[in-house]
């Protein structure tokens, strides 16, 4: 188990200025939502993003964290979503 305020700060570490929303789904601290908002996910694929965040939480996806549903955004296609 990890606690969320861990979890976000992995995430903050290696997206600083991200906006994370972190959602622990079962109160158990190892299944979690995210989602994060980053420059840093600018061209590149959806799978590479997500290799992104699971090298960021490194250790904590081989135990700790159970699951993890996960949704990134550049800013741009953020902006896209919450316009609809």
């Amino acid at each position: 188990m990890l606690e969320p305020e861990k979890v976000q700060a992995l995430l903050l570490t290696a997206f600083p200025g991200a906006d994370i929303d972190l959602v622990d789904l079962t109160g158990t601290r190892d299944h979690y939502q995210a989602r994060i908002v980053s420059e840093a996910f600018a061209g590149r694929s959806l799978v590479e993003q997500h290799q992104l965040v699971y090298r960021a939480l490194g250790e904590a996806m081989s135990g700790p964290i159970h699951a993890l549903a996960l949704n990134t955004y550049t800013p741009e296609a953020w902006a896209k979503v919450q316009s609809r």
